[in-house]
């Protein structure tokens, strides 16, 4: 092979892939939230819904569908088993009866505590202070959001 192959085809090796870079970075991330959400029982998208419902509870499915970037038809399911673990309760809006509103239930409510600790384990096992970990997250986000624009 010449220079000028090797060059033309560089570009499709898997390590110069910024999809294998986030792909293979979200594995190691997902096991890792899979340790420290064991002992509170939950799966990763559901401590994302938590997330949610801790900063505001009593929230559409659809709004929380907006703010994970997930249908009604992905959502519903894990809202149920969530809704079975005791965690929230599910039922029509007040204001939209076509809306079904999400609630916490004390034992929702008291896991916040249980996953204060997380955040920080998270930047521990990174080993990144705070300040470089926000810049990576604002980077995703500019990165997603430009995704979604294309």
């Amino acid at each position: 092979m010449n220079a000028k192959t090797n060059d033309s085809t560089a570009a499709l090796k898997l390590d110069n892939q910024l999809c294998f870079a986030l792909y293979s970075a979200n594995l190691a991330l997902n096991k890792l939230y899979r340790q420290l959400l064991a002992p509170l029982n939950l799966t990763y998208p559901q401590y994302l819904v938590m997330l949610i419902l801790w900063e505001q509870d009593d929230i559409t499915v659809s709004a929380i569908g907006e703010r994970l970037f997930l249908d009604s038809a992905t959502l519903t399911p894990l809202l149920k088993r969530m809704e079975s673990a005791g965690l929230i309760l599910r039922q029509r809006s007040r204001q939209d009866e076509r809306q079904v509103a999400v609630t916490l239930t004390a034992q929702g409510q008291e896991l916040q505590q249980q996953a204060l600790a997380i955040p920080h384990a998270v930047g521990c096992a990174a080993k990144c202070d705070a300040d470089s970990l926000n810049t990576l997250k604002l980077q995703l986000e500019q990165l997603r959001q430009q995704l979604h624009q294309a």
